[in-house]
């Protein structure tokens, strides 16, 4: 299974940005997707995360209310929607697939088994 983020970029705060993950070597409806970002100097955090029919999505506490993922099981792609971003989200955002998560689970970085290589979104002040 291989996972290839893009999207990323350069944004002023307050714009929007969609990212979109596609997962390749697999079957989408079968994984759990989930999105991470790593800000400089700091550990990689929890974004956000959707169960394999797409009928359930939790987000982080800090961009609850911004974000949105989706998936289109069709076109092994999920999205990630970021809308009001700010300097703060400022981060290499990385998707993240695992086929044996339950739903309880899936907000920690070793309950997925795959891994994109990362995007690079800025936000400016």
């Amino acid at each position: 299974v291989q996972l290839q983020a893009s999207g990323g970029g350069l944004v002023q705060a307050g714009g929007s940005l969609r990212l979109s993950c596609v997962l390749s070597g697999g079957t989408l409806r079968r994984y759990v997707m989930g999105w991470f970002r790593q800000a400089p100097g700091k550990e990689r955090d929890f974004v956000g995360k959707i169960t394999r029919d797409g009928g359930s999505t939790v987000y982080g506490g800090s961009v609850k209310g911004r974000f949105t993922i989706t998936r289109d099981n069709a076109k092994s792609t999920v999205y990630l929607q970021m809308n009001s971003l700010n300097p703060e989200d400022t981060a290499v955002y990385y998707c993240a697939a695992d086929s044996q998560l339950i739903s309880s689970a899936g907000w920690r970085e070793y309950d997925y088994a795959y891994w994109g290589q990362g995007t690079q979104v800025t936000v400016s002040s």
